[in-house]
């Protein structure tokens, strides 16, 4: 009789853990992605902080300043051929952070041209908002 105290116990224990659990709200997951928000731009890229040689045609993106961080070589940036993908009214891109913004703000990026032509339709526009996720 005592080890059957004990199982009803340990069961009522087991059911009051459950149902607890499963009342917690699904924004305790910290690790949920939640997009970024910030100016589309285009330029012509060169030589990047990542150490790699890319052109116009390329499928790449420079990040800020403050989201690539400052370490001395910037090659050993954590953020470099990291991967993107952007949206803009409607149509994505992906692409590989392979350079540093010095003019950007924390969720702005700075496209290769054909990745801005392909987002927005034109690279004479400019500067449009937009949003972003890491892949």
């Amino acid at each position: 009789m005592f080890s059957s105290i004990k199982e009803i116990v340990f069961i009522i224990t087991l059911g009051t853990s459950a149902m607890f659990a499963s009342a917690l709200p699904a924004e305790a997951n910290t690790n949920v992605a939640r997009s970024t928000s910030g100016d589309f731009t285009h330029y012509s890229p060169g030589l990047g902080a990542c150490g790699q040689v890319h052109g116009d045609g390329d499928a790449i993106v420079a990040i800020s300043k403050d989201i690539f961080g400052n370490d001395a070589n910037p090659n050993n940036s954590p953020q470099c051929n990291r991967r993107i993908r952007a949206y803009y009214n409607g149509k994505s891109a992906e692409v590989t952070v392979v350079d540093k913004c010095m003019g950007c703000a924390a969720g702005d990026l700075d496209f290769s041209p054909s990745v801005f032509r392909a987002l927005v339709g034109a690279t004479d526009i400019g500067r449009v908002r937009g949003t972003w996720d890491w892949i």
